[in-house]
């Protein structure tokens, strides 16, 4: 495969301390740097927002060998943390690749010299409905090619508009030999992390797509009902009373977010300790049908810490029954979290086995490049 030169946008500081967040990003950065392809990170932000994204994303940038190769830039103007601006703008002049998640980066002068412009959409229906329904302009113009991790998004049975556009279907990819096999459980129990809330609920046809808040809420008898220990590492506000009351009640334990994922280290130590994920999906991903697949959850896979997550929609994109379990009721949850139980070393090692064949950064970046041409 010819090396290529990439230039790639997407959160790292922007929303600093979160590891998980960073984590989905890098898995593109590392995952093209093992192919031997060339990468320039630029995440765009806010200038007002500038210093205080500063010192987490130098950290990343020192601890996964970045410095000199990525770049903070201020909206709007061309002030910069690390590369300078006249570098980043060179560097794009002869890039062959531009990924841009969410549409992001908006810099003409960065965005248009690539011949070929991904725009990746890591959070589908949320995006679409922003644009179709909102009217909102989540950065879709500009770009020759459209990929998303919503496995079902423009397929039968899920009413999410496509916004005009043919979209590439991709699994996250998982850079496995960040991620090996774990070690001894340190997290007795069934962990996540999370924002209980991201941002506003969006009601289109009638049906409201909502957040990770309403997607638990039916769900907190679990802890009594199926016996199992949950450990949430969840940024919920303090004034969420009625909720953090039923969670303490049903016997949710809940960790501090930063604390348990407040670092690429943090987070990536919190899910290999951890037994088995419960994959909770924000209400939008479960009721569009999308086939929304977590990152996350591909973390704990590679990790060999099998996955029981709740139903997007994902059809036959990925194996489930065994490492990765799925539930839409809380029936089927407590089913799912006994079926665990009798035979945990084989769901781990079939979660190992599904991160392998399918979600391996080397064969899902390479699909991505051949689907856009740049193989």
């Amino acid at each position: 495969m010819k090396r290529l030169r990439i230039l790639l946008s997407g959160m790292i500081a922007g929303t600093p301390r979160q590891g998980g967040a960073t984590w989905a990003v890098l898995q593109y950065v590392l995952g093209f740097r093992r192919l031997g392809h060339e990468v320039c990170l630029v995440e765009p932000v806010g200038e007002e927002a500038l210093a205080d994204a500063e010192p987490y994303f130098r950290e990343v940038a020192r601890e996964f060998e970045l410095e000199g190769s990525a770049a903070l830039v201020a909206r709007g103007s061309r002030a910069t943390i690390g590369m300078p601006y006249a570098d980043v703008r060179r560097w794009a002049k002869y890039a062959d690749l531009l990924v841009n998640v969410s549409g992001m980066l908006a810099d003409e002068e960065l965005v248009s010299a690539a011949p070929i412009r991904l725009y990746l959409d890591l959070d589908p229906a949320f995006n679409q409905l922003w644009c179709a329904a909102e009217g909102i302009d989540v950065g879709l113009d500009g770009h020759t090619h459209y990929a998303t991790v919503g496995q079902a998004l423009g397929r039968k049975g899920c009413a999410v508009p496509t916004c005009g556009v043919g979209w590439i279907r991709t699994l996250p990819p998982v850079v496995l030999e960040r991620w090996p096999v774990a070690g001894p459980v340190e997290h007795d129990g069934l962990t996540t992390v999370g924002n209980w809330r991201s941002y506003a609920s969006i009601e289109y046809g009638g049906v409201r797509y909502g957040q990770k808040a309403h997607s638990l809420r039916p769900l907190f008898a679990l802890p009594r009902l199926s016996g199992e220990t949950f450990l949430l590492g969840l940024a919920i506000h303090p004034d969420e009373r009625a909720d953090l009351e039923a969670l303490e009640e049903n016997g949710w334990l809940l960790l501090d977010a930063e604390a348990v994922a407040g670092t690429p280290e943090r987070y990536r130590r919190f899910v290999q300790g951890s037994r088995a994920e419960l994959g909770l999906a924000k209400e939008g991903y479960v009721v569009s049908r999308c086939g929304w697949f977590s990152d996350r959850s591909a973390c704990y896979l590679a990790s060999g810490r099998p996955v029981l997550a709740q139903d997007t929609g994902l059809g036959d994109a990925l194996p489930t029954g065994e490492g990765l379990l799925t539930f839409s009721t809380l029936e089927e949850a407590v089913a799912g979290i006994d079926k665990l139980r009798r035979d945990y070393p084989r769901h781990a090692r079939t979660a190992r086995a599904i991160a392998e064949e399918h979600l391996d950064s080397d064969k899902v970046l390479t699909r991505l490049l051949e689907a856009v041409g740049a193989a």
